[in-house]
């Protein structure tokens, strides 16, 4: 089951003429989730060939550079005939200003969209086999971060085993990889514990949005397959990230190190760093063992599972 990442924004408030700003979009087996829209978003989405077709958008606040973009994005879906209703997500307490910026000039989209406030662990979307949870973060103004966490998945089916015990192939190995027990023709009976091995995890997915170091992203991000953590500012200008509720690139590697993650991206990077990102990747390499990279706009990767 794939997954995909395209990062279409990946510039601080500022946008420059490389890096647009918030956005990044998960493709989970045709399940299209938008996170943020900075302005520009469709655009950047035509340009890198994502396609418009939006299952849900995830605001994580309402400073301009991450929303701006929803009153053009909703123009151009109605511009091409979306029918389906879209749902956008907004920390509680700020669900009236996005509904206003949706609509604003008039907007009147022939499609429903539905805004729903969420709080800090909060399971904003549930599917058959995964959820989307709400993490508290630490900016200066009513803000979360999303987790995507996948179900664990069925243990591996050993057939060699099966078949020395003595399951003939076919319908029985189904039902024993299903959590059935079966009986042969002798009468012996066959549980599945002794075919199919232990649950595997699943994946996991975390963005950020803007944030200061956080505890809470830390636990929720533990073990995490990607995490996209704001790396605003480099380590000359810590304290400057801290007043503004930014991390630095080493802060983003040291909670990426704290919670074991495989790969950590850094993203929201300010316009002052515009073609020279190499302190940021030295500083978050230093701290974090894993992959850190600096992610341009239009870049897509895949998120394999764990075991894989």
């Amino acid at each position: 089951m794939s997954m995909r990442v395209t990062f279409l924004g990946t510039g601080g408030a500022v946008p420059t003429t490389e890096r647009n700003p918030s956005s990044v979009l998960v493709n989970r087996e045709g399940d299209r989730l938008l996170f943020d829209a900075g302005e520009g978003t469709q655009r950047q989405m035509m340009r890198f060939g994502t396609g418009f077709t939006i299952s849900e958008i995830f605001v994580t606040h309402l400073h301009g550079d991450h929303v701006l973009g929803l009153p053009g994005l909703v123009q151009t879906l109605d511009f091409n005939d979306r029918e389906e209703a879209l749902t956008v997500y907004t920390p509680a307490g700020t669900e009236e200003e996005i509904d206003a910026l949706i609509h604003a000039a008039d907007n009147r989209p022939s499609f429903p969209v539905h805004v729903y406030g969420v709080g800090p662990d909060e399971a904003a979307v549930r599917r058959d086999d995964y959820e989307v949870r709400t993490v508290r973060t630490d900016h200066d103004t009513n803000s979360l971060g999303y987790v995507l966490v996948e179900d664990d998945r069925k243990g591996r089916f050993d057939r060699e085993k099966a078949e020395e015990l003595g399951v003939p192939v076919g319908p029985k190995f189904s039902r024993l990889h299903e959590g059935e027990s079966v009986e042969l023709d002798d009468g012996t009976v066959v549980d599945p514990e002794q075919v199919v091995g232990d649950p595997r995890p699943g994946r996991r997915f975390v963005y950020t949005g803007d944030t200061r170091p956080s505890a809470e992203v830390a636990e929720v991000a533990d073990e995490a397959d990607l995490l996209v953590h704001d790396a605003t500012f480099a380590e000359d200008r810590a304290d400057r990230a801290s007043d503004t509720g930014h991390s630095t690139a080493r802060q983003a590697g040291e909670i990426a190190s704290r919670a074991d993650v495989r790969r950590l991206a850094l993203t929201h990077i300010s316009s002052r760093y515009a073609g020279d990102i190499s302190d940021h990747l030295a500083e978050a390499r230093e701290v974090f063992d894993g992959e850190a990279f600096v992610p341009d706009d239009g870049e897509t990767l895949d998120v394999p599972y764990p075991d894989e």
